[in-house]
């Protein structure tokens, strides 16, 4: 279906506010072959960016708040109901790979002082209290003079040339159109890129053989002390058992009430109090911008989740009295689109421990591909390594789009391959990339040129006289 062209003729004083988008009313259609061809029509544009970003979860969120202190005029759009994305409504329990200086510091640093991060003397890896994190992500939004509007979902995107210059929304206000100088694309499955024109690759081939997706839980426990053998904690205990141990002992109890979980490592971390996160389950082979399939996969997701649960307390003892307290509300996606980009970051950079002028983030996370299908996961809940991995540099030029103009990328939709996506995908990775994506818009916003025509070196720079650095 070719998407209406905008007008630049209709401007509507209440879309330029972020207001209401006119809804129009259109009788004329035609139905050949089975496609619907939408009639051209005039929707409200706005223009009051310097810089629009699509998607708020861990990348997007700190692109957004990073290029407005750099003094850009931001945008923020989000399809969900919250900031924070997989964190929040995904649920995802935990940070990895989170010891970076910059934002990430920053996140630290206020999660504990609002007692909002599990006891943990872990800089790395903790987990949260994703409800006081809504909260605090979008007090930093407002702080920074981010415009963010939720449940809106970026539908197409424009170019002049090889510039984009346009995106189109859908949301509850109808059709809007958004213009500005740089657009930065963090949806996570690189919806915005493929809008755009850009290649891409998915999955480790063409036929997307994707990492599974899971749908985590907040559950509460009658005592989780008497679970300690089971849950992961931020402090371990002396002669407490490891957490590969705890996952072995999840599973055979799993299986003790007649059921083998889709994922033969599930987990649980103590979050407080009583109440616990837990990734339980696998969909495997979900191809994560098809509508039909991730909803078929949430609904059997949440149903294996209740299952489990159900099964746990069925046996009573330290389980009595386990329910769970909300499902994500998204499935977690780890693998989708991931957009060609300056560079490409590929395995053997994780072999040689690769370094670049240009690094936006060193990573330290290894490699995790999760079992690609049921068979692999009787054997093995996460696949052999096929190298191993040193610590790497991303590059600046991994977020800048080859194919189109004005486009950035941070998160898990920038350029690499498969097995390099499973090591830099975790959500430390994501912040320090949209931190490095934000402000390096703003600059290029701020001064008319485009994101490849700023030099790292002018990014950091400015970031150090933000108190961020990368």
């Amino acid at each position: 279906m070719k998407p209406a062209p905008v007008s630049r003729r209709h401007f509507i004083s209440a879309a330029l506010a972020g207001g209401a988008a006119s809804q129009v009313s259109i009788s004329a259609a035609e139905v050949k072959a089975g496609q619907f061809h939408e009639p051209a029509h005039d929707i409200p544009l706005a223009e009051d960016a310097d810089v629009i970003v699509c998607g708020a979860g861990p990348a997007g969120v700190t692109a957004a708040i990073t290029a407005a202190r750099a003094g850009a005029k931001v945008r923020l759009f989000e399809w969900r109901g919250c900031l924070g994305g997989i964190w929040t409504a995904g649920l995802l329990g935990y940070f990895l790979d989170f010891n970076k200086p910059g934002f990430a510091k920053e996140l630290r640093d206020k999660l504990d002082a609002r007692r909002a991060r599990a006891n943990s003397t872990s800089t790395s890896r903790f987990c949260y209290d994703p409800e006081a994190l809504k909260l605090l992500l979008e007090e930093l939004c407002v702080e920074a003079g981010v415009k963010f509007q939720y449940h809106t979902k970026v539908s197409a995107a424009f170019k002049e040339g090889n510039k984009l210059t346009t995106i189109v929304t859908e949301s509850k206000s109808g059709r809007q159109a958004w213009r500005a100088p740089v657009f930065i694309d963090t949806t996570g499955d690189g919806d915005l890129g493929v809008q755009a024109g850009c290649a891409f690759e998915i999955g480790m081939a063409a036929d997307c053989p994707c990492q599974p997706m899971s749908l985590n839980a907040l559950l509460v426990v009658k005592d989780v002390e008497a679970l300690r053998e089971f849950v992961r904690f931020g402090q371990s205990k002396p002669g407490e058992n490891t957490d590969s141990e705890k996952k072995k002992r999840i599973k055979d109890v799993l299986v003790s009430t007649g059921h083998f979980p889709s994922y033969a490592g599930p987990t649980m971390w103590h979050v407080s109090g009583n109440l616990i996160f837990a990734m339980m389950n696998h969909e495997y082979g979900i191809k994560p911008w098809d509508a039909a399939e991730v909803t078929a996969a949430t609904v059997r997701a949440r149903a294996e989740m209740n299952k489990m649960v159900n099964g746990l307390r069925a046996l009573g003892g330290p389980w009595e009295g386990i329910q769970i307290v909300a499902t994500a509300e998204q499935i977690g996606v780890r693998d989708g689109r991931r957009i060609k980009g300056r560079y490409v970051v590929v395995q053997d950079d994780l072999a040689k421990g690769v370094r670049h002028d240009d690094a936006v983030v060193r990573v330290t996370f290894g490699i995790d591909v999760h079992a690609l299908s049921a068979d692999h996961n009787k054997n093995h809940a996460i696949m052999p390594k096929p190298i191993d991995m040193k610590p790497y540099d991303i590059p600046l030029r991994a977020l800048i789009a080859k194919d189109v103009d004005g486009l950035m990328m941070a998160g898990r939709c920038i350029s690499g391959d498969f097995i390099a996506h499973s090591s830099y995908r975790v959500t430390g990775n994501a912040v320090g990339m949209g931190e490095a994506a934000g402000v390096t818009a703003a600059l290029a916003a701020l001064s008319k040129r485009m994101p490849h025509e700023v030099a790292w070196s002018e990014s950091e720079a400015k970031l150090k006289t933000m108190g961020q650095r990368v």
